[in-house]
């Protein structure tokens, strides 16, 4: 039979009920004969009331020490899911990160997974058990105990799919969730979205870069690198889903297949500086080595000085401000300025590869609503713009009505059909 890797997030184990339903799913699924193992996020809002926790004790929580705490959360919910499973008849055994064999680079809050150590796990199969591991975390060859960051359980998720090669005995990596799946832009902000019944990794990746949250941009690239097939559904309900796999012909029937709202970025720009060998490197190794992710980078030759603007998210603008002032410091040279209130507006599709006049129609649909572009970037499968944030819910709507992904639209119905037989 089949293995498959079950994740369920903090909203699905939220209280000891959600638990229980969520055993019961799983026992289900056991007793059909598949081999199982289970990821567990903590429970609801545990993690971010361990942070506030910590920041009652220290402003400024070391790192360290933060992770300790925070990794906690992951652990009573691994040992309350087991006990769930054991109630049910069904043999569990819970695991921490590090039980489970999950090796990290030792970078404390922001830890990338380096291997899995799957002994233990095979062990625990081969005994016809479920192993409940906890997700975000892991440990590092040091023995430090770290945690993966944001989307850390479905990266655990899909990393532990890879190690087992769930893919050769015909299974999957499950990922449940509060929504049904993967939408065609957030059906929060776009009512008339639908859901796609199969997406690409290459499509599914930009859209979690891009700002779509169903799954975390990590998680992905594991699926694609080791062909890992992913599958989003809901906790609760008996829905179909979204299966993010690899490409196949009928995904080239349609330019673009979603869209997607980054909101909360800032711009750092830099003024007045000579465009110098090794300027760039300079600047980005730095905001590197302080694992700052820099979203769009521009650059413009102004006479004899040049122009260096990036975008970051919101959390990390003070810290890059503060890099790039030292940089510029140490050069002796170049103005700083920073803007706020700035998102990104996104239209996805691997039919870009194909397809002509997408980007004509997505600029046309923004100037209809009269939003102005600041900046634009692409790549074979992408248009993005940057936009004023106010301006944002109102750009989402609009891309996703130019290119007629609706509920109800022909290319959607299309779509949905081809994919349908896929």
């Amino acid at each position: 039979m089949p293995t498959i890797v079950q994740k369920f997030g903090g909203t699905s184990v939220g209280d000891p009920e959600r638990i229980m339903r969520v055993a019961r799913r799983v026992a289900k699924a056991r007793e059909a004969g598949f081999d199982l193992v289970v990821v567990v996020s903590a429970m609801g809002h545990t993690t971010d009331e361990l942070i506030a926790l910590a920041e009652r004790v220290s402003p400024i929580p070391d790192r360290r020490e933060l992770d300790m705490v925070m990794a906690t959360g992951e652990q009573v919910a691994v040992g309350l899911m087991a006990m769930a499973l054991r109630e049910l008849g069904c043999a569990a055994t819970s695991l921490t990160g590090g039980q489970a064999g999950i090796r990290t680079d030792g970078v404390h809050g922001r830890s990338r997974i380096t291997r899995i150590e799957s002994g233990r796990l095979g062990r625990l199969l081969s005994r016809g058990e479920v192993p409940v591991v906890a997700g975000f975390q892991g440990i590092s060859d040091d023995g430090e105990v770290t945690t993966l960051g944001r989307g850390g359980s479905d990266t655990t998720a899909v990393a532990i799919a890879a190690a087992l090669r769930v893919a050769d005995t015909g299974g999957c990596c499950e990922i449940y969730t509060d929504v049904d799946g993967v939408y065609t832009a957030d059906p929060r902000i776009v009512r008339s979205a639908c859901r796609l019944p199969r997406i690409s990794y290459e499509e599914m990746l930009e859209l979690a870069t891009l700002g779509a949250g169903v799954m975390h941009p990590r998680a992905v690239l594991f699926g694609e690198k080791f062909g890992v097939p992913i599958h989003v559904r809901h906790s609760q309900k008996p829905d179909p889903g979204t299966m993010i796999a690899r490409e196949s012909q009928a995904m080239e029937e349609l330019a673009v297949v979603g869209c997607a709202l980054k909101e909360d970025l800032g711009r750092v720009s830099i003024r007045q500086i000579r465009n110098t060998i090794g300027l760039q490197g300079r600047i980005f190794t730095a905001l590197a080595a302080a694992n700052i992710v820099v979203d769009d980078i521009m650059q413009t030759e102004q006479g004899e000085s040049t122009m260096i603007a990036f975008t970051v998210e919101h959390g990390d603008l003070g810290d890059a401000k503060e890099i790039v002032a030292g940089t510029l410091a140490q050069l002796g040279e170049g103005e700083l300025s920073v803007e706020v209130g700035l998102a990104k507006v996104s239209a996805v599709g691997v039919g870009m590869k194909v397809h002509a006049g997408v980007a004509s129609r997505m600029f046309r649909a923004l100037a209809e609503v009269s939003i102005p572009i600041h900046n634009i970037t692409t790549s074979e499968i992408k248009i993005s713009c940057i936009i004023d944030k106010a301006d944002g819910h109102k750009a989402l709507e609009a891309v996703h009505r130019t290119f007629g992904l609706g509920l109800g639209s022909h290319a959607t119905v299309a779509m949905q059909t081809d994919q349908a037989r896929a």
